[in-house]
């Protein structure tokens, strides 16, 4: 007996086939949808804010409740959704799973992440380190700590270092993220002593006061950048000290000013300040910078030389004179090139 065409053994398969392309269309659309659905969410409740604040230390206080916690993660933009972070803790680790203490956020991270660092105590509280070049002044070093731990208060440093110019020393440092001005003040000023104590025998054998040896040290420190011509430096201006000349010294105007040498003008070096070592006789009434180890050794040990002038070419190489004459002359020479 010949089967009826609806009776094809591929008749119910082909009707499956017509029936699934012409839903296929709507079927698309829904996974299609349903994606950017699923995209949407995580960017809305799990990715990280935009203003996720990287590279900065949030502290969890002591006793803090969860929703305490998610609060504070939420105003300071590290979570998105509060009820999410909740979630996910409670899922871990209960209500009170969320361990106190600074965590230090060096990169953006989702939901899910900062909730398991939270859970685990990751803190990744690993020492930053920072160099503090050798002539720098107690501002400048309060910039430099500013752009690196976000809980440097600038302010707070300079109030505890008024008066300190020139006893913080320079140096390498290595302070946890969440370091504060207090910590870091201390930490230079007691790295000072601690250098000085290594070369207390040669500064009490020079004779000098301490803090004349120190303004010293911190002119040669912005005068010169060799050891050998600090020395020559030294000797040159503890005589013109000693024959009550003046120290005529241009490295006091970035202190003064923010001018160097080459864009002073005639009316700069009759500024009024007690600075200015072209108006005023004897060495400033203190540091002009915080010196290094090498500019303070150079301070006690002058070369002596029959030279009374000196000047640096555009070079940054030293020309020394007997007389004034000899010396306009080399300005001439080497500066008006």
């Amino acid at each position: 007996m010949r089967l009826m065409d609806n009776e094809h053994p591929y008749a119910s398969y082909g009707a499956r086939v017509r029936s699934f392309l012409q839903t296929r269309p709507r079927v698309f659309w829904v996974v299609v949808l349903f994606a950017v659905l699923s995209v949407s969410a995580y960017l809305v409740v799990a990715a990280p804010p935009r203003q996720f604040p990287k590279g900065e230390t949030i502290t969890i206080p002591d006793g803090a409740t969860l929703k305490d916690i998610s609060a504070l993660l939420k105003e300071r933009s590290v979570i998105s959704s509060r009820l999410l972070f909740e979630a996910i803790v409670i899922v871990r680790a209960g209500e009170k799973g969320v361990l106190s203490g600074d965590y230090y956020l060096p990169r953006k991270q989702n939901v899910f992440g900062t909730a398991r660092r939270l859970v685990r105590g990751e803190f990744m509280l690993t020492h930053v380190k920072i160099l503090i070049p050798e002539g720098y002044t107690v501002r400048e070093i309060a910039a430099a700590y500013s752009k690196q731990f976000p809980r440097f208060d600038e302010d707070v440093f300079l109030r505890l270092a008024h008066g300190e110019e020139g006893y913080l020393f320079p140096d390498t440092y290595r302070f946890l993220p969440n370091a504060e001005a207090p910590e870091i003040y201390k930490a230079m000023r007691d790295n000072f002593e601690n250098k000085i104590e290594m070369i207390q025998g040669d500064m009490v054998a020079f004779g000098k006061p301490y803090r004349d040896i120190i303004s010293m040290a911190s002119i040669l420190e912005r005068e010169a950048r060799t050891t050998e011509t600090r020395r020559m430096i030294a000797g040159i201006l503890w005589k013109r000290l000693s024959i009550d000349m003046p120290l005529q010294v241009d490295a006091v105007f970035p202190y003064i000013s923010g001018k160097n040498t080459y864009e002073l003008t005639l009316e700069d070096l009759q500024i009024d300040s007690p600075y200015n070592t072209y108006k005023y006789k004897g060495l400033p009434p203190g540091p002009i910078a915080n010196p290094g180890l090498d500019a303070i050794l150079a301070a006690v040990h002058p070369k002596e030389s029959p030279y009374l002038y000196y000047l640096s070419d555009k070079d940054g190489v030293m020309h020394y004179a007997k007389t004034h004459a000899e010396h306009v002359a080399n300005k001439a020479r080497y500066l008006s090139r």
